[in-house]
């Protein structure tokens, strides 16, 4: 912890904090295309279809995904009386003929379904397997096959030196992706994957758990370790970076946005000021500190200002593009990880996110 944020009495004391990256720019121009996003009545999908429909006019953008009541009460929120361009397709990318059929006169795909649960994961090997291994493979063939123009898949931190199930699954998926444009030949369809941390205020993420218990009354809040570090990015980020990816991918990339990092023990304390700490030891597949470029991609790896993007070896083409565009190749032995991030979060930065994320602070 910095010094002068352990002497801080409080938020009032600290220097102001620089304000997050919302990664705007570039942007992908969506209007007049037809845009297809798997998962897409998940947490990532509701704020991607919010954040089109209130700047965009595509021809059309398909919600792919295989909950019906999850489309119902999305159509709710969108409903095409007033987002002519939407459209809601009952599908699992489990099954190739029908992500073939979704696909038909589709520009751009944003890959988003998978199962995320580490310890379902561990759980439900085989189902893992299906979703985020073979339903990757299916998204790619679908893609190819209809002439989709760009895919940018979705991936996680947990990718990068995985050692669980769910991770090994999201880095085979990557590996899909990254492979991709050798099959699609002269096709001209093109593939990307995006890489970030925890999402605030997401299904599954800590930053609702420890508000709800904190409303709820608890005593205290459950932690892992406290020296557990993690990434994190809100949705809106999100998505904004997953749209600037989609504008500035030239193909086979991963790309890693430059997010904060801090403890989980201190966003705890963010969210709940007043609650003691429980030490409940780390869970079966989780990390102590999170990964997002390893050691061993930093040869392949270029820094932007406002992310990394990690190139396939020997693409000497893409690499001079990039180092042209005002890149510069990271250091021998970098890599990128919660527990070393040079652009570390102090309180008043949390704050600041979790007001963004979750609508006010803690």
């Amino acid at each position: 912890m910095p010094q002068a944020l352990a002497r801080a009495a409080s938020l009032e004391d600290l220097p102001e904090a620089p304000p997050p990256r919302d990664f705007r720019a570039p942007r992908a121009d969506l209007n007049g295309k037809t845009v297809l996003i798997t998962g897409g009545t998940g947490s990532f999908g509701k704020a991607f279809v919010k954040m089109v429909c209130a700047e965009f006019a595509p021809r059309k953008l398909i919600v792919f995904s295989r909950d019906e009541l999850k489309q119902y009460e999305m159509a709710q929120s969108f409903p095409p009386e007033r987002h002519p361009f939407m459209r809601y397709f009952i599908g699992d990318v489990r099954d190739a003929s029908r992500l073939q059929m979704a696909m038909r006169g589709v520009d751009f795909v944003i890959h988003a379904a998978a199962l995320k649960q580490v310890p379902t994961a561990e759980y439900n090997p085989f189902e893992c397997i299906k979703t985020n291994v073979f339903g990757a493979e299916n998204v790619v063939n679908a893609a190819i096959a209809q002439g989709v123009k760009r895919v940018v898949a979705l991936s996680t931190d947990k990718a990068a030196n995985p050692i669980n199930l769910y991770g090994a699954s999201k880095l085979a998926a990557d590996k899909i992706f990254c492979a991709a444009e050798a099959m699609a030949g002269d096709s001209g369809t093109s593939f990307s994957v995006v890489r970030y941390g925890n999402v605030l205020g997401s299904r599954g993420s800590v930053a609702p758990l420890f508000r709800r218990l904190a409303a709820e009354g608890a005593a205290e809040l459950p932690i892992t370790d406290p020296r557990m570090t993690r990434f994190w990015i809100t949705l809106e980020q999100g998505v904004n970076f997953v749209l600037s990816s989609l504008e500035l991918m030239q193909g086979s990339e991963i790309f890693v946005p430059k997010i904060p990092s801090t403890r989980t023990a201190d966003l705890a304390t963010a969210v709940a000021p007043g609650l003691p700490h429980r030490m409940v030891g780390i869970r079966p597949g989780e990390k102590l500190h999170e990964v997002m470029v390893p050691e061993d991609d930093a040869r392949s790896t270029v820094e932007l200002s406002d992310r990394y993007v990690i190139l396939p070896s020997g693409e000497h083409r893409r690499r001079a593009a990039y180092l042209d565009a005002g890149g510069r190749p990271v250091a021998d032995g970098f890599s990128y990880a919660s527990d070393r991030n040079p652009e570390p979060m102090d309180a008043r930065g949390l704050q600041a996110l979790l007001t963004l994320a979750m609508g006010g602070e803690g």
